[in-house]
This record gives structure tokens, C-alpha cells and sequence, in this order.
């Protein structure tokens, strides 16, 4: 493409010149010798009008003689270089400044007529046979007594004006070459400015194309083809770090599906093979159950959070009572409290506070991220479930004491498998997708959720939720 890009260009560049020479050859031609032809008409019909009525008027009334006549034909013919003429109505010559005056030999032209100038006052050809080339004539009657006497008839030769034409030519040809020659600031300009960054373009597409996302390039330029680089350049970075997303779920899916199993898979074998006794089957066979039902709880966390992203969240909006469906969440881990002597703090605004949003999956919410505060909380410490209210919001925060989350990871969390190495430490069942969900979930309500975590201290998920407008109506 880039090729055929640049080749149009030129192309059209030589296209442009050509054409600019055949309009100034032609068209520009004929219109320089048209107008050469009027204004030296217009000038040669002044100087016939003006000796008409002075020079060959005298001596149409004898006022003048022949001789003295001639003398001032012939300094008009140097300065206008032009052949002048006296002739009678018949075409008989009675003075001709580009010859000696000879009385006795009479020149006649011949089949003379006036009107071949066809109501103009200038004629264009041989004048009757007269020249061997084209000659522009121009015509002035001489009257007296209001007839007229004689013409006074001036020649220039066409020749002459061509000359004048060319060079005016030369002109605008040299001119032509100027233009074209600087016009090539232009296809400098297009070169560096587009088809260069075209090219990188278009040479990175081609990279990315063929699967090197980690090709990198720069177009040094803020106009819209440095913007179109920097956004083609910023997508393939999100692909490769999209890609590098996925072979690191992969991986983590792999891990985390392989463990179980093979645990299954082993101790399956030594109960078959005799390496655990018969007594200790049921022992063994509850650890197998445990596994399959890990395997079961990631495989399903990993269809909802498929069909999150997938499908869409399809949302059963209703008002209901944050605050009792805390509770009851709350309630849910008495057992597990119990074993770690941790107590769950519950500070709720209000007896009751009413929000808009679908119940069971900011259940599954809670459920969430309560889990992962009791999981992560060091023993005989306090979680801090709370609720506030601002600007049409309700605020839900889980506050555990635990061993938080290093900084540099805070980021990660929100990945699907994502595991930091204390909490691979600490969290065995885990699937590493409870987190993922929690984020889909609240955004799908158009929401958001945040965290605050320093490490050895805690961690606070604060997630809003919008409040019922049913509270504003009581």
C-alpha cells in the first residue's frame, strides 16, 4: 500500500507538470497572442487615424506636398516599424514608406477592398497578395467633404508579434519551472510529514498482524498521524498485555486444577493399590471429596465470571435492606469466627437502610469479601463491617486487621487467579476468582469498589451501592 501510495503521489506531481506545460502552449498561447494582436492593432488604427487626418488630409487638399508627406511616413515606419500606405478608393498606391517614391511606375493593388475587414478596422493575411506572409493590416479612411478620398493603410508583419508572443512565453514557461520546482516543498512536506509515518504505520501493522505485539515504533508528530501511531501502539500493548494476561490464566487455571487432581488421583491409586489400608479409606476419601468439591466451586466460579463478561449481568433489581442482609452474612461465618476467635463489629447506619440493587449477588458480594477478611486475619482479631450514607449512596465497608496486601499488588488483585505469595500461603481452597466476580458485580450496578490495604496492618474494601429512592418518599 505504501508503494502504490507514494508512486499515485508522484504520479500525480508529473501529471500537474505536464499539464501546466500544455495549458501555458496552448491555451495560454492563443490568449497572448490575441491580446499581442488587439493591442497592436488598437495602436497601429491610432497612428492610421492621427495621418489620416493630418498628413494625408493635407495633401488630399493640397496643402502639403508628396515629398514632405513621405518624409514623415518614413519616420513613422522607423518608430512603429511598420510599412505605412496612401492609397486612392481603386487601390492605386500613392505612397509607400518602405519604397522610394517613383511617380511614373504606378503600383495598383490588385481586386483592393475595403470592407474585407468586415466591420473591425484590422485585417489579418497577405493584403490582396500583396506580402508572402501574414501580415496584420489596419485601415483609416481619409475623408473630405465628408467623402472619402484614400486609405491610409499600415502593415506590421505577424512575424514581429510572434516574437513578442514567444518571448512572453519564455516568461511564463521559466515561471512554470519556478512553480514546479518549489512546488516540490510539497512532496518534501508529504514525504516526511505522511508518507514516512505512513509507512512505519503501516509496518507496524504488519508486525502486529503477524503476532509480534511487542514491536514498538514512534511517530514524532502531534497532528493526526502521531495521535493514529500512539493509539495503534497503545492497543497493541494492551493486546500483549492481554495475551500475556491469558497465558498467566492458563497458567494459574492449570495449577490450580492440576493440584486437586492429582492429589485425587493419588490417593485413589494407594487405596487401589493396598498403600492405604482399608481402615483409613474414609479418612482419605473425605480429603478426595474435599478436592472435588474445590474443583467444583472453580469450575463454577469460572462460568459465572465467563458469563459476566460474556453475556452480560442480567440484574433483578430490587429494594431491600442492606443492613439485614449484612447480618445475615454475618451470621453465615459464626462457625468459622468461632474456630479463629475472630468477632465481626457491625456499625450500621440506621436500623434499616434501603438500597436499589440486585440482593443475591451483593450477597455473593459480601459473602466475598467477608470470607477473604476472616481468611486473611490473624487470630483473636476484630472485622469491621460498616454502613454510611452520602450524597444518595450507600457506602459498605469490611475492615479486617489482618496481614494485608503489598503495594505493589494492589493493582493485581482484581485478576482472574490472582494469588500474592502470602496469600498462596494461607489460602488453600481459594480459586482466585472471588475478587474478579466482586468487581463485575459492582460494575454491572454501574458502582465502583475500592481497596485500602497496607501490609502487616489490614485491608478495607469499600464498595457504594445507590440508595432506595423508597426511603426518600417515606
Amino acid at each position: 500500500m505504501r508503494k502504490t501510495l507514494y508512486l499515485k503521489f508522484i504520479l500525480a506531481y508529473i501529471i500537474f507538470g505536464v499539464f501546466g506545460f500544455v495549458v501555458v502552449a496552448t491555451f495560454v498561447s492563443s490568449m497572448t497572442m490575441d491580446q499581442l494582436k488587439k493591442e497592436k492593432a488598437d495602436t497601429l488604427y491610432r497612428e492610421a487615424t492621427l495621418i489620416a487626418n493630418t498628413y494625408a488630409s493635407d495633401l488630399y487638399n493640397s496643402e502639403t506636398t508628396l515629398e514632405a508627406v513621405k518624409s514623415q511616413l518614413d519616420a513613422l515606419d522607423t518608430y512603429l516599424n511598420s510599412t505605412i500606405w496612401i492609397i486612392n478608393p481603386s487601390g492605386r498606391m500613392i505612397l509607400d514608406s518602405a519604397a522610394p517614391m517613383d511617380v511614373e511606375n504606378e503600383v495598383v493593388i490588385e481586386n483592393f477592398d475595403p470592407t474585407i475587414t468586415e466591420g473591425s478596422y484590422y485585417t489579418i493575411g497577405n493584403f490582396f497578395g500583396t506580402f508572402e506572409e501574414d501580415t496584420l493590416s489596419v485601415f483609416a479612411p481619409i475623408t473630405s467633404d465628408f467623402k472619402v478620398k484614400g486609405y491610409v493603410v499600415i502593415h506590421s508583419s505577424m512575424s514581429n508579434i510572434q516574437t513578442a508572443v514567444n518571448s512572453l512565453l519564455n516568461i511564463s514557461y521559466i515561471m512554470l519551472v519556478i512553480l514546479f520546482l518549489l512546488s516540490l516543498i510539497i512532496l518534501i512536506f508529504f514525504t516526511e510529514i505522511v508518507y514516512v509515518p505512513l509507512r512505519k504505520v503501516t509496518e507496524a501493522t504488519e508486525q502486529y498482524a503477524s503476532g509480534n505485539m511487542h514491536y514498538e515504533f514512534s511517530v514524532e508528530s502531534e497532528d493526526e498521524m502521531g495521535y493514529l501511531a500512539a493509539t495503534l501502539s497503545y492497543m497493541a500493548s494492551e493486546i500483549a498485555r492481554s495475551e500475556d494476561d491469558q497465558k498467566k490464566f492458563v497458567a494459574n487455571i492449570s495449577h490450580d486444577f492440576r493440584s486437586p487432581l492429582t492429589s485425587v488421583k493419588g490417593y485413589l491409586e494407594a487405596m487401589l493399590d493396598g498403600t492405604i489400608p482399608p481402615e483409613l479409606h474414609e479418612k482419605y476419601l473425605t480429603i478426595v471429596l474435599n478436592e472435588t468439591e474445590r474443583l467444583t466451586k472453580l469450575t463454577n466460579s469460572l462460568l459465572t465470571l465467563n458469563n459476566l463478561n460474556t453475556k452480560g449481568m442480567m440484574l433483578e433489581k430490587t429494594d431491600f435492606d442492606i443492613n439485614n442482609i449484612i447480618r445475615n452474612v454475618a451470621a453465615s461465618f459464626e462457625g468459622t469466627c468461632r474456630e479463629k476467635r475472630i468477632a465481626i463489629e457491625l456499625v450500621l447506619t440506621g436500623d434499616e437502610m434501603y438500597v436499589t440493587a440486585d440482593m443475591g449477588k451483593i450477597q455473593q458480594v459480601l459473602y466475598n469479601l467477608l470470607d477473604n477478611a476472616i481468611k486473611f486475619s490473624h487470630h483473636d482479631s476484630v472485622i469491621r463491617l460498616e454502613t454510611t450514607e452520602k450524597h444518595s449512596k450507600v457506602f459498605v465497608s469490611i475492615k479486617d486487621s489482618g496481614i494485608g496486601i503489598p503495594k505493589d499488588n494492589l493493582k493485581l488483585i482484581w485478576d482472574r487467579f490472582y494469588k500474592s505469595d502470602i496469600s498462596r500461603g494461607k489460602d488453600k481452597k481459594g480459586t482466585g476468582l472471588g475478587l474478579s466476580i466482586t468487581k463485575e458485580i459492582i460494575r454491572s450496578h454501574n458502582e465502583h469498589i475500592n481497596v485500602i490495604s497496607t501490609e502487616g496492618v489490614g485491608t478495607e474494601f469499600i464498595f457504594s451501592l445507590p440508595k432506595s429512592e423508597m426511603e426518600d418518599d417515606d
